[in-house]
């Protein structure tokens, strides 16, 4: 990924990311566009609880924001941003909702169309949004879609940035819902989660009262090679099977690179954190080869940091370097490993009778 060149002092950051070839913090804020019972159309209000939310939007008739918020609330979420979008639905209503949650400072974005329209729509606005250094991923749904369909949605999204959940959810009473609110439950465990590197096998989603579907373990192979998060239930548990990202190809090439959700909340959790410092430590200083040296410095005790907390394995040469086209710009490099969550465990077992 690239960054482009401004002219505005600040620290700027790009990533790239190959996949390994062998033989064998408190919680993070939600944007939510959505319709609504009432608020104005477009702009963006905080709330930090269901009730703040019911007073600002009022209360669904139809499923629609102040059920998001229920989910969100019940399944962790410390604080959301949401955006009504107008009661005519378009995409240009939902692009405007968008572009003003581009503009916040959220890490997991949601909506409640299921519309491939309005995903690609809000794929893009997420993805320029990261590059503005507003890192954030966004999770949506597919209403009462098959899988193979699921699937089909997963490669005409094919981003890392974009998580899809299937399938649809059922309420307490055991009515069918749109696929927009099984995105809302995981968008809350994902944004509650404080280690980046643990997957999401597992993690209870609260607010949901069942699935519409059992996957077997063909469906769930099929759902996890084609970019969808698989859910299952368990006892009554309702959990993802596996975090699952879009991104199933690059150039048109199968890659799986990108393929496990954690891999980009890594990204998203190290890059911002050595960008701060550098940042609230570097804001008045010289490109000196002491400056530079210092700069060094501060970027290998963040990721010795990461590397503590078992959030990246660990990290390459550090070089720091004055561009030759222009003195006053500073150039970072690093590589880092990041840490990979544990999907499976296989047993071999002699016994001797």
């Amino acid at each position: 990924m690239s960054e482009k060149r401004h002219e505005r002092p600040g620290v700027y950051s790009a990533y790239d990311a190959a996949a390994v070839i062998s033989a064998a913090k408190g919680s993070k804020a939600i944007g939510v566009a959505a319709k609504a019972a009432r608020g104005t159309a477009g702009e963006a209000v905080t709330v930090t609880s269901y009730a703040a939310g019911v007073a600002a939007f009022g209360e669904d008739t139809d499923p629609g924001m102040s059920t998001l918020l229920r989910l969100l609330f019940l399944g962790g979420a410390g604080k959301v941003v949401a955006v009504r979008v107008a009661d005519t639905a378009t995409l240009a209503d939902y692009q405007k909702a968008f572009e003003t949650l581009g503009k916040q400072d959220v890490q997991v974005v949601l909506c409640d169309s299921g519309e491939l329209t309005v995903q690609q729509a809000l794929r893009s606005a997420v993805e320029t949004a990261s590059d503005q250094r507003r890192e954030r991923i966004a999770v949506v749904g597919a209403d009462g879609a098959t899988v193979a369909e699921l699937v089909e949605r997963a490669a005409a999204l094919n981003s890392e940035r974009m998580v899809l959940v299937g399938p649809d959810a059922l309420d307490s009473s055991g009515t069918r819902l749109p696929g927009m609110f099984t995105a809302a439950a995981v968008a809350a465990v994902i944004a509650a989660g404080r280690d980046p590197a643990v997957p999401l096998n597992g993690t209870e989603l609260h607010g949901l009262g069942g699935l519409t579907e059992d996957y077997n373990d063909n469906d769930i192979d099929l759902l996890v090679r084609g970019g969808v998060t698989p859910l299952e239930s368990v006892g009554g548990v309702i959990s993802p099977v596996r975090g699952i990202t879009t991104r199933t190809t690059t150039g048109g090439v199968a890659d799986a690179t990108w393929r496990e959700l954690t891999t980009i909340l890594v990204v998203d959790d190290i890059i911002p954190t050595v960008r701060a410092a550098l940042r609230s430590k570097f804001s008045r200083a010289k490109n000196t080869a002491r400056g530079r040296g210092a700069i060094r410095s501060q970027v290998i005790v963040e990721l010795e940091k990461k590397m503590a907390a078992e959030i990246i394995d660990g990290y390459g040469e550090v070089t720091v370097t004055a561009d030759p086209e222009d003195p006053t710009v500073c150039l970072v490099e690093f590589s880092f490993a990041v840490a990979h969550g544990l999907n499976q465990i296989y047993l071999t077992v002699h016994i001797t009778v």
